[in-house]
């Protein structure tokens, strides 16, 4: 699978963009696990072009990560216009994604996000003007399914997200992600492939198709291939507490000290990028969701204890006195 002219290699496997999930520590750690191509945290077009900090700091990539990607949305076609030209002069990105498929509410509900689905002709506007602005970095764009089940299929009984794709690559985008949810089912219920599969299936498309949503197990990952015919699949919340998920995906096995040698690293390279504090205020939410701690009797303790350590030493002293509960009790067998 190519994106522009970045050869992925064979049904690759993608890290999804995460808004304070994928920072650089993460996607790095996901990369040396087998991720094909990471994505960073969304950026805002608006706070990009005010030059805040904040958001200027989700641009720093590592040519050790490559290929990566990098995510910006916003509902102005002059903003996103101009921030995709910051992204690319300041993080020359392998590919500049457009967000129109977060669905919460202080996104969404503003009009950007999966909001844009309520205006497909700004949508367009808005990816015609980036992949004009950005000729020599390839546009793609990641959404959902529609805003809701009623607008799901067009008065024509056409399916709007085959509409909508089609009207994208026309525009010139280069891959099309495709979340199989609406914007109102959130992350709830089971993600919907059989309307992935009708993009992929559709032959006018000739860009590569992304399918995300559900991806947790290397059998998904097989009938996602083999059933809808997607060129690639994106995971992202099966990620949390787990980055070792990509090797998983792709029949790969790690004992129980090798993940909680992973986690111990993920808590490393977050103090190592910020700071002790701010470090494991960000990471210990992640480790404590982390599903190799499933079915631990009474972990509730635990997981409070984790998830109000304060330092480096506090954390590890946890994560060892679980590795030896998990190798003194045969919990093993509940392991992700």
């Amino acid at each position: 699978m190519k994106i522009g002219n970045i050869d992925l290699g064979h049904e690759p496997i993608f890290l999804a963009p995460m808004e304070d999930v994928t920072d650089i520590g993460f996607r790095l750690l996901c990369k040396q696990m087998g991720a094909a191509m990471v994505y960073s945290e969304f950026v805002s077009s608006d706070a990009l072009i005010r030059m805040v900090n904040k958001s200027l700091a989700k641009l720093q990539v590592c040519e050790d990560e490559r290929p990566v990607a990098i995510q910006i949305y916003g509902k102005d076609v002059d903003a996103m216009r101009e921030a995709a030209k910051i992204v690319v002069e300041q993080a020359h990105p392998d590919v500049l994604d457009l967000n129109f498929g977060c669905p919460v509410r202080k996104v969404a509900g503003k009009g950007a996000g999966s909001g844009m689905l309520q205006n497909v002709p700004l949508l367009l506007d808005i990816t015609k003007a980036v992949v004009d602005a950005v000729p020599g970095t390839p546009v793609t764009v990641k959404t959902r399914l529609g805003w809701d089940t009623p607008s799901l299929y067009l008065a024509d009984g056409t399916p709007f997200i085959v509409d909508l794709a089609e009207r994208l690559q026309d525009v010139g985008i280069q891959a099309l992600t495709i979340h199989g949810r609406t914007r109102a089912q959130m992350y709830q219920g089971e993600a919907d492939w059989t309307l992935i599969g009708e993009v992929k299936n559709n032959p006018r498309m000739h860009i590569p198709i992304i399918g995300n949503g559900d991806i947790s197990t290397k059998e998904r990952v097989r009938e996602c291939f083999d059933r809808y015919g997607v060129d690639a699949v994106m995971v992202g919340r099966a990620t949390f507490g787990r980055p070792w998920i990509f090797r998983e995906l792709q029949g790969g096995e790690l004992t129980l000290d090798e993940k909680m040698d992973i986690l111990k690293q993920q808590v490393i390279t977050s103090v190592d990028r910020i700071d002790e504090y701010r470090g494991i205020l960000h990471v210990r939410r992640h480790l404590a969701a982390s599903p190799i701690f499933k079915g631990i009797p009474n972990f509730r303790e635990t997981r409070i204890r984790m998830l109000r350590a304060e330092t480096v030493d506090e954390l590890f002293q946890i994560i060892e006195e679980i590795r030896a509960m998990l190798h003194n009790r045969d919990f093993t067998h509940h392991e992700a």
